[in-house]
Protein backbone atom coordinates (compact mmCIF):
# COMPACT_ATOMS: atom_id res chain seq x y z
CA UNK A 1 0.00 0.00 0.00
CA UNK A 2 1.13 3.50 -0.77
CA UNK A 3 1.41 6.01 2.04
CA UNK A 4 -1.50 8.36 2.59
CA UNK A 5 -1.28 12.11 3.02
CA UNK A 6 -3.62 11.79 6.03
CA UNK A 7 -3.80 9.58 9.11
CA UNK A 8 -5.54 6.38 10.15
CA UNK A 9 -8.35 8.27 11.92
CA UNK A 10 -9.41 9.70 8.56
CA UNK A 11 -9.34 6.23 6.96
CA UNK A 12 -11.51 4.88 9.79
CA UNK A 13 -14.00 7.75 9.35
CA UNK A 14 -14.15 7.30 5.57
CA UNK A 15 -14.72 3.54 5.89
CA UNK A 16 -17.42 4.05 8.54
CA UNK A 17 -19.21 6.58 6.32
CA UNK A 18 -19.04 4.39 3.22
CA UNK A 19 -20.14 1.26 5.06
CA UNK A 20 -22.88 3.00 7.01
CA UNK A 21 -24.32 5.27 4.32
CA UNK A 22 -23.26 3.77 1.00
CA UNK A 23 -23.30 -0.03 1.33
CA UNK A 24 -25.14 -0.47 -2.00
CA UNK A 25 -22.65 1.87 -3.70
CA UNK A 26 -19.80 -0.32 -2.43
CA UNK A 27 -21.37 -3.33 -4.17
CA UNK A 28 -21.87 -1.41 -7.43
CA UNK A 29 -18.26 -0.20 -7.43
CA UNK A 30 -16.95 -3.73 -6.80
CA UNK A 31 -19.19 -5.16 -9.53
CA UNK A 32 -18.14 -2.57 -12.09
CA UNK A 33 -14.42 -2.35 -11.37
CA UNK A 34 -13.47 -5.32 -9.21
CA UNK A 35 -14.42 -8.14 -11.56
CA UNK A 36 -16.63 -9.78 -8.93
CA UNK A 37 -20.36 -10.23 -8.23
CA UNK A 38 -20.53 -9.63 -4.48
CA UNK A 39 -23.57 -10.06 -2.27
CA UNK A 40 -22.08 -7.34 -0.04
CA UNK A 41 -18.94 -5.23 0.16
CA UNK A 42 -17.33 -3.22 2.94
CA UNK A 43 -14.59 -0.62 2.67
CA UNK A 44 -11.70 -2.04 4.69
CA UNK A 45 -9.16 0.62 3.93
CA UNK A 46 -7.56 2.81 1.35
CA UNK A 47 -4.18 4.00 0.30
CA UNK A 48 -2.90 6.64 -2.08
CA UNK A 49 -3.48 4.27 -5.01
CA UNK A 50 -6.81 2.53 -4.33
CA UNK A 51 -9.96 2.00 -2.30
CA UNK A 52 -9.87 -1.45 -0.68
CA UNK A 53 -13.00 -3.54 -0.08
CA UNK A 54 -13.77 -6.89 1.45
CA UNK A 55 -16.46 -8.27 -0.83
CA UNK A 56 -18.48 -11.39 -0.10
CA UNK A 57 -18.45 -13.52 -3.26
CA UNK A 58 -20.13 -16.94 -3.17
CA UNK A 59 -19.99 -16.80 0.63
CA UNK A 60 -16.25 -16.10 0.82
CA UNK A 61 -14.45 -12.86 1.68
CA UNK A 62 -12.50 -11.49 -1.28
CA UNK A 63 -10.24 -8.44 -1.28
CA UNK A 64 -11.06 -6.01 -4.07
CA UNK A 65 -8.81 -3.04 -4.86
CA UNK A 66 -10.30 -0.31 -7.03
CA UNK A 67 -7.71 2.23 -8.12
CA UNK A 68 -8.22 5.98 -7.94
CA UNK A 69 -7.95 7.92 -11.22
CA UNK A 70 -4.69 9.40 -9.86
CA UNK A 71 -2.76 8.98 -6.59
CA UNK A 72 -4.35 10.81 -3.68
CA UNK A 73 -2.60 13.92 -2.48
CA UNK A 74 -5.16 15.03 0.15
CA UNK A 75 -8.30 13.87 1.94
CA UNK A 76 -10.61 16.13 -0.10
CA UNK A 77 -9.89 14.01 -3.18
CA UNK A 78 -11.44 10.93 -1.59
CA UNK A 79 -15.02 12.20 -1.85
CA UNK A 80 -14.54 13.32 -5.46
CA UNK A 81 -12.99 9.98 -6.39
CA UNK A 82 -15.68 7.89 -4.70
CA UNK A 83 -18.45 9.91 -6.37
CA UNK A 84 -16.67 9.46 -9.71
CA UNK A 85 -16.37 5.71 -9.12
CA UNK A 86 -20.06 5.47 -8.24
CA UNK A 87 -21.18 7.45 -11.29
CA UNK A 88 -18.93 5.48 -13.62
CA UNK A 89 -20.09 2.19 -12.06
CA UNK A 90 -23.72 3.15 -12.63
CA UNK A 91 -23.00 4.06 -16.26
CA UNK A 92 -21.07 0.83 -16.84
CA UNK A 93 -23.75 -1.35 -15.26
CA UNK A 94 -26.74 0.52 -16.69
CA UNK A 95 -27.98 1.58 -13.25
CA UNK A 96 -29.75 4.91 -12.75
CA UNK A 97 -27.61 6.94 -10.32
CA UNK A 98 -29.30 8.53 -7.35
CA UNK A 99 -28.43 11.93 -5.93
CA UNK A 100 -25.70 12.00 -3.28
Amino acid sequence: MSELPFGPDAVTAIAAHMNGDHAEDNVLICRAFGGVEPSSALVRGLDAEALVFTAVVDGADTEVRVPWSAPLKDRVQVRHEVVRMYQEACAKLGVEPRGH
